[in-house]
Order: structure tokens, then sequence, then C-alpha cells
């Protein structure tokens, strides 16, 4: 494997995956980010990557559902990586917020097939999906939907609008004024629509894939702080290495087209009924006490960074709890150790700190920044 390869899911150096997934899954990756307190690494005394018997109660460790169900969410990645090459990790982050029930905020310079790979995902999981191209002139109405008037019974019906969906592609979202931007934020937050008082659910399960480019800002609209944080996850897909790239171009070369999944062999391997299975099992998984005090202390360490004019809230430290338990149910483990609040710190909580201005100024990154918090705080033994 090379070094490329091993860059985990979120541009992480991690260790290989674990043998018993990795040709399915091929982990997001434990951050190998250690602290002079952790030379030993947090294996414990049972020396699997745990942190030991002593840290869960062994009467909680119950996997609750059946293998089939998490092998049939782990052939997934195989299943889009029929259409999509080199995003793999992408995938499973998109995985672990259906599982946690968030959203994902996707980032990368177009053409990196961000449309084609959640259009393909919903395929794999036989989910719903509409993609809305925002722009500057799209109104809210356009994404939530509207009261129209009905001729033939002179009175006015709703019709739905594109967030009544499964998986909601919200393409280029920093391109529309705030007003359209905020009209996500009850759909994100309650799961529901409100129009003319009265309150519509939408579809179960729901999440809602917004991208950005990080490379062009003219014309745009940064997304507020409010609505940032109502993602669970930012993902950042990176170009694909010189292998990839060869690959995609081959694929077009022997006839693939991107928009016939049904001739590129992309079948349901799973469907609502497993992810709501699955949804329910990653709720039972355990936390240990001291891991939880881990998510804390990693939390209100980004309050106190010099760097960071604003650190995390609490919904950031749920969010790292939420996303932790829904990586180690895929794991096949039924408890969070501390290596899986390491991998999953970044991209759960990159896009809800801010740097100072002087920071910025300088050159200083999100994401190492983190990695200094992560390397200094504590980790439980």
């Amino acid at each position: 494997m090379s070094e490329d390869q091993r860059q985990g899911l979120y541009g992480l150096p991690v260790a290989p995956a674990p043998e018993q997934f990795a040709p399915s899954l091929g982990a997001p990756g434990y951050a190998a980010v250690r602290g002079p307190q952790d030379q030993q690494g947090t294996q414990g005394p049972r020396g699997d990557g745990a942190v030991g018997p002593a840290a869960v109660d062994p009467a909680a460790v119950d996997p609750a559902v059946p293998d089939p169900v998490r092998a049939s969410l782990l052939a997934v990645r195989a299943e889009v990586s029929k259409a999509v090459v080199g995003q793999e990790g992408t995938v499973t982050g998109l995985l672990i917020a259906l599982l946690a029930r968030g959203h994902v905020l996707l980032e990368g310079v177009p053409g990196v097939a961000k449309t084609l790979l959640v259009r393909t995902l919903c395929a794999a999981l036989d989910l719903d999906t509409k993609r809305v191209q925002f722009t500057p002139d799209l109104m809210p109405g356009d994404v939530t939907g509207s009261l129209v008037f009905d001729a033939r019974t002179s009175d006015f019906t709703f019709r739905q609008g594109p967030v009544f969906t499964n998986i909601l592609l919200a393409d280029e979202i920093n391109r529309t004024p705030p007003k359209t931007q905020a009209a996500l934020l009850e759909a994100m937050e309650e799961h529901q629509v409100s129009v003319d008082g009265i309150s519509r659910p939408l579809p179960v399960p729901f999440l809602v894939a917004a991208t950005q480019n990080p490379v062009e800002y003219e014309g745009t609209y940064p997304l507020p702080e409010a609505q940032l944080d109502r993602f669970l996850l930012k993902l950042t897909l990176q170009l694909p290495d010189r292998d990839a790239e060869i690959e995609v171009v081959r694929r077009h070369s022997m006839g693939f087209d991107p928009h016939d999944l049904a001739g590129a062999g992309i079948r349901a391997v799973a469907g609502p009924r497993d992810l709501q299975q699955a949804r329910e099992a990653v709720q039972r998984v355990a936390i240990a006490p001291e891991v939880l005090a881990y998510i804390v202390d990693i939390v209100r360490a980004t309050r106190a960074a010099p760097s960071f004019a604003l650190g995390v809230s609490p919904r950031g430290a749920t969010a790292l709890l939420n996303t932790g338990r829904a990586w180690a149910w895929l794991s096949g483990r039924s408890y969070v150790t501390p290596d899986d609040v390491k991998a999953l710190t970044l991209p759960a909580l990159r896009h809800r700190v801010s740097l100072r201005p002087e920071a910025d100024m300088d050159g200083v990154q999100v994401d190492d920044v983190l990695r200094s918090i992560l390397a200094t705080v504590p980790v439980p033994r």
C-alpha cells in the first residue's frame, strides 16, 4: 500500500485498516497523532487497540444486530466503486452521517464526482435523491415547496419541493443568498418543512449533502456559523492520485456513462430497513466515562486555543460522540475507543471553529491546530 493510499478519510496519517473489513470498507483510519503521554498508544492490557476490559462493562458489549446488516452496509463502498474511483473515504463519511442522523458538507474542486458519488450511494442504498443547483436567484420556495393555486378546486395546494427526498444534494450552497440558505435550517434540524403554518415531515432517512468550491469565492455567500454547525461532518474531496485518475479515464474510454448507473452494474445492496436497524444498533454502542471525558477535553481545548476566535460548542461534542459510535459499529465493535474519537475529530470539528484574523494572515490551518490539540490532550488508558 502506497503512502497516498494510507492518507485516511480526512487526510490524516493512519494505520492500515483492520483486516476483517479492509476489503469491503477500508476504514477511515485511526489517527496516528500521539502526544508525549501516549507513546504506548491506547491499546491497554488487551493489546488489540481497545481501551481494555477495565474501561467498558462487559455486560454492555452486545452487537445486538446480526452481521448481515453490517455486511450489507459495508458492501456499499464496493458497489459505489463501480462508478466512482478514489473516493472510498467520502463514502465512509456519508455512511457515518446516515447512521448518526446528521448532514454533510462536501468541499472539493469541480469535477471530483461529488454528484455522481451521491447518486451512486443512493442507488446502492435504494434511497431517493434530488439535486438542487444553488444560484443567486434561487428562492426558499424553490427548495422547500410552495402553495400553488389549483383552478380545478379553486383552492391552494402544497407542491413539494426537492427537499422532500432521502438525500438532498445542495450543489454549491454558498452561491445562494442567506435567505435561501436559511430555508434549509428547519429541514436539517427538525426534519420537517413548515409552510402556511402547517408542518410537513420529511422522508426517513433524510440527509443534506451540501457542496462548496474551496478555490473560487467571488460572488459567494459564506455560510453563517449557525448553519455550519448544523452539519455533522465536513469532508474534503481530494483530487485522485495518478493511478486512480488513469482508471477514471480508462473506464470512460471503455464506454462508461455516468448517467447510466444501471449500465455500470450498480444495484441496491442495502435498504432503508437495514439502515434503520443499523441506527438502532449504533445507539446501543457503549462508551466509557473516560472516553466521554476525553471528548469534552478536546472540545474545551478548542475554546482555549490561541489561534481560534471561536471554539467548539457542546453540539460539537455530541457530534463527536455520535460519529464515534457509528464508526465503532462499522468497525465491528460495540464500544468506542479513543482512537475512534481521534479519527473523527477533524471532520466533526473543523467547520465549527474560526481562526483569529492574525492566525489566518499567518497561514495557520484549522486542521493543523486540531492536530496539535489531539497531540496535547491526555488520552485515557
